[in-house]
């Protein structure tokens, strides 16, 4: 029983380092890790192996499928280094199940051929595995299959234990995280720290004047979130000037515009969306920095939107996408909206490509706006439309070839993502010029922000012109038109432009209400 087990142990330990070392960005070697790492993945490798063994009863098998399973999340990992900068994290692994929900928005970047032929190699060593190794029990008898399984178990926690509380203190930097501690060591401490609750002591938004702007001087907010948004003619220098003629336009008479320092590249939305919507940095997050909304789906943090509420707004988020996704059907009511309209509200004739165009969410803010209610409205509108994978897109490449100067040569043939994003980056433009007419038209008037959550995951493109910087552009626009056209572009961190929706809306509420005392005291 001892040999039988001894031997397949051993061979694992190993083929878990060698799987580990084809991971991109690589880890440090293990004779240059701390020691407490290295008992880590000795404590790590040991239990998986005596679970497996446990539940398969065949040594060899667990120790095949324990390092495909390796593999599937060094490819994940090396996969999301490539589009997004940063390796696999322990808070990542719920995303297997969301690939499953929504393959479309996963499989393309971790590969399609790749996903069949590990699917198919799974099935065809299982089936192996079943036919041709015996299993223990039957060799050795139960009593003694379970004695020596039940050993490697208890064992192995005296390493891992160990190492888990001697182990060096992580820094929160993913990349530099990982290259120090290795795998296995990064996933359980940022697993553990996880589990630790966000506590939040106090608001970071200014309280609001006493006594509370009169709630018929509050204008509207809308605040779009434009999925993937970035100005591309600073980072290309070959597209027209006029690209974008109608955020231009918004620009130029904005109260605050300039580039925005979002807490993502590529993806994670919802680090900039909560950045927006709490106001929390980076700090105050902490480990929950990664994914804000596990913690916000259970406890209540202050909030621009309940500050907005406690003034009498009424609010609405709009995303025409699963309500589930991101666990935002929970988060969102526990934020403070009111309402949230998701995905069944929008028919196929809303789509635009892969997902409900920009302008069929602008026309559902002019529905909102149009209600006849006569509270302040906020609605939060996070799009859809520049949604990846560019590459799946059937956008046509001749409107986008409209978008190049006169003197730029065609794109590249593998540069079609490029195409399909400048073509949906006119609707973010279209939906901006009618959000403005419908601000406009409205007898309250009010404001409109507009910023990008993260650049678009584009690497062939990127190989080809280099990489953007991950700023993206924000604006924040009232239709009262007090805006200053020489005002200079003000860079601002996420959080910054939350607190800056916030003052803003008081500032402009007190406008109102002061000009309105002024035009009594003329007439009387």
């Amino acid at each position: 029983m001892t040999r039988a087990l001894l031997l397949p142990w051993c061979l694992g330990l190993i083929g878990s380092f060698l799987a580990e070392a084809a991971l991109r960005p690589a880890t440090a070697p293990p004779w240059r890790r701390p020691i407490a790492s290295l008992a880590v993945h000795l404590g790590t490798w040991s239990l998986a192996f005596g679970a497996f063994v446990l539940i398969l009863q065949r040594p060899w098998f667990a120790l095949v499928l324990f390092l495909a399973l390796q593999l599937v999340v060094v490819q994940s990992s090396n996969a999301k280094s490539k589009t997004l900068r940063e390796p696999f994290l322990c808070q990542d692994f719920e995303y297997f199940l969301d690939a499953i929900r929504h393959p479309r928005l996963y499989i393309p970047f971790f590969g399609i051929g790749l996903a069949i032929g590990a699917s198919l190699a799974g099935l065809a060593t299982i089936i192996g595995f079943l036919v041709f190794e015996p299993s223990l029990p039957s060799r050795h008898g139960t009593g003694t299959f379970l004695a020596g399984v039940l050993s490697i178990i208890a064992l192995s926690a005296l390493p891992l234990m160990a190492g888990l509380r001697r182990q060096p203190a992580c820094r929160l930097d993913p990349v530099e995280d990982t290259h120090r501690l290795g795998l296995f060591s990064a996933l359980w401490a940022y697993g553990l720290l996880a589990r630790r609750p966000l506590t939040v002591t106090e608001s970071p938004y200014a309280p609001a004047p006493e006594p509370a702007p009169p709630g018929q001087h509050l204008p509207h907010l809308v605040l779009v979130q434009s999925e993937s948004f970035f100005d591309p003619r600073p980072w290309h220098g070959g597209l027209r000037d006029d690209l974008l003629p109608h955020l231009d336009a918004l620009a130029d008479q904005a109260l605050a515009r300039g580039p925005l320092h979002v807490p993502a590249w590529g993806a994670n939305t919802v680090r900039t969306e909560a950045a927006i919507l709490t106001g929390l940095d980076q700090q105050a997050l902490g480990i929950h920095r990664f994914n804000p909304y596990h913690q916000l789906a259970h406890r209540p943090v202050p909030s621009l939107v309940a500050e907005l509420k406690r003034l009498g707004y009424r609010t609405v988020c709009l995303h025409p996408y699963a309500a589930s996704f991101y666990q935002r059907d929970r988060v969102m009511p526990r934020l403070g909206f009111d309402d949230f309209i998701d995905i069944r509200a929008f028919e196929r004739d809303d789509y635009c490509g892969q997902y409900v165009g920009d302008l069929a969410l602008a026309d559902k803010v002019g529905r909102l706006l149009d209600e006849p209610d006569n509270k302040p409205l906020f609605v939060f509108v996070i799009t859809m439309e520049n949604h990846g994978p560019l590459q799946l897109d059937d956008r046509a490449e001749d409107e986008a070839r409209d978008l190049l100067a006169a003197d730029t040569p065609p794109l590249p043939d593998d540069c079609e993502e490029l195409a399909s994003y400048l073509a949906h980056l006119r609707n973010a433009d279209r939906m901006a010029a009618r959000l403005r007419r419908q601000l406009e038209a409205t007898p309250r008037g009010g404001l409109l922000c507009w910023y990008g959550d993260h650049v678009p995951i584009m690497p062939e493109v990127y190989r080809h012109y280099g990489e953007p910087d991950g700023d993206t552009p924000y604006l924040l626009w009232s239709s009262r038109g007090r805006g200053d056209r020489s005002q200079a572009s003000m860079p601002l961190e996420a959080v910054q432009l939350s607190q800056r929706i916030w003052q803003a809306v008081i500032d402009e509420a007190q406008r109102a209400h002061d000009g309105w005392n002024q035009d009594h005291r003329e007439q009387a």
